[in-house]
């Protein structure tokens, strides 16, 4: 269980190891596990991920990519309230993310000078949705959406083989509804390094997408490094921080950090409150809703790695809040909303006793795909942009470089590049006539 610990009594060495999160502290041997595995794939194709995922998944497959017999057989798998449901939160998700999509603009910054902003979809993009010990369709939706708002020409789908060799039917299903391309049963870090590097029947994508453990979320940073593809952002294991008064209810507060805790043994779950009866009731509220969960043995482990934190005030749990910058924050307080504006490093914001997390986990039509580690001081959650890319583009009559053109030439002479005024220089007598 979380101990409970009182913030004000704790010095600095101590704060930071609360506030450190369980990937971080097995960083070195996870970066150079996931090395081994990604060489190991580039230098051996095809042959290296069918022995990764004999060695990690247990699993002898002939071939990776799922066929239209298979997709078929999931769609016929899924019960007719479980597809309704996936479509229900589709519909919520793509009415989200359209409203935030931004479009091209044109503006003339001077007379006979325009300048634009063009809006192109990434071509092919790699999608990777985790299938272990729990199957992820809600994923699925969150990547497979807004990839198709932005208008993707391919969306590869990875996903880990169940033990029996095929693909778990309700991502399958999920993939189906956003019009994945093509899917391929691979998991794991090995799974990236395909996606990233083109190994096999796998295409190589030009930015790759999706959460996972810290494995999948370190061989995405070292397939970034190398140059073969871009990433979304660090999407690694889950974590909550709440932030609760003293007028929380104890069980709702529990069933949320559960909620986050069942994801993984590596979650991180963190609770500030200025009422120590608040940090005592909900440590009873653990005890007893864990004894129901069928994942109890997995939310014991990442437990042990989260804190109960006694605090000042609301307002220091929400400076540390800010410092610790998590995935996901509940705001469990009497006036929420009163407080957003000193949240500065979030990914996703719940505001309220009614607003549970794992509504923007599943329909709610926000992204759960957010930035871990401490990368919310920087990155943001996926939305359609995620998907585009977003080119410049100008013109300039000669009327337009006559007007801006001695601008830029003294701007150029100031930096010592003279090249750079000589191309406008060059242009002036004929512009001017």
């Amino acid at each position: 269980m979380p101990e409970i610990v009182d913030w004000s009594a704790a010095d600095a060495a101590t704060r930071q190891r609360l506030l450190q999160r369980p990937a971080q502290q097995a960083g070195p041997e996870v970066s150079a596990a996931v090395a081994q595995v990604l060489a190991e794939v580039r230098t051996g194709g095809e042959a290296a991920l069918r022995a990764c995922t004999q060695r990690y998944d247990g699993v002898a497959l002939d071939e990776f990519e799922v066929g239209a017999a298979e997709f078929d057989a999931a769609l016929a798998a899924v019960p007719s309230s479980l597809l309704g449901a996936l479509r229900e939160a589709a519909d919520r998700i793509a009415a989200f993310h359209r409203a935030g999509m931004t479009g091209a603009y044109a503006l003339e910054t001077a007379a006979g000078v325009t300048c634009e902003r063009i809006v192109r979809p990434i071509p092919r993009v790699g999608l990777y949705v985790p299938a272990g010990s729990a199957p992820l369709p809600s994923t699925m939706l969150m990547l497979g959406v807004p990839a198709q708002l932005a208008g993707c020409r391919e969306r590869i789908l990875c996903t880990p083989p169940r033990p029996d060799g095929s693909a778990d039917p309700t991502v399958l299903a999920a993939a189906r509804l956003t019009g994945v391309s093509r899917a391929f049963k691979l998991g794991g870090a090995q799974a990236i390094a395909a996606m990233g590097f083109g190994i096999g029947p796998v295409p190589r994508c030009d930015k790759l997408f999706g959460p996972g453990n810290a494995y999948v979320t370190e061989a995405k940073r070292q397939v970034q490094q190398t140059g073969a593809a871009a990433i979304d952002m660090p999407a690694g294991p889950s974590e909550v921080l709440v932030v609760a008064d003293d007028g929380a209810n104890p069980a709702f507060v529990a069933a949320d950090l559960l909620s986050q805790a069942e994801h993984g043994p590596d979650s991180q779950v963190l609770l500030l409150s200025d009422s120590a009866a608040l940090l005592r009731a909900v440590e009873r509220e653990l005890d007893a809703q864990l004894d129901a969960l069928p994942r109890q043995a997995v939310a014991r482990q990442a437990l042990s790695s989260s804190r109960l934190v006694l605090v000042a005030s609301i307002g220091e749990a929400l400076e540390i809040s800010n410092a610790y910058a998590p995935e996901h924050l509940i705001l469990a307080l009497r006036s929420p909303r009163a407080w957003l504006d000193r949240v500065e490093c979030a990914g996703s914001v719940f505001l309220g006793d009614w607003t549970p997390e794992a509504l923007g986990d599943y329909c709610s039509g926000s992204n759960h795909v957010l930035p871990t580690g401490g990368a919310a001081r920087a990155c943001s959650g996926l939305s359609v942009a995620s998907f585009q890319t977003f080119v410049s583009v100008q013109s300039a009559t000669p009327g337009g470089i006559a007007a801006i053109g001695p601008c830029a030439i003294t701007l150029a002479r100031a930096e010592g590049l003279d090249a750079h005024a000589n191309a406008v220089a060059l242009r002036m007598p004929g512009a001017a006539a």
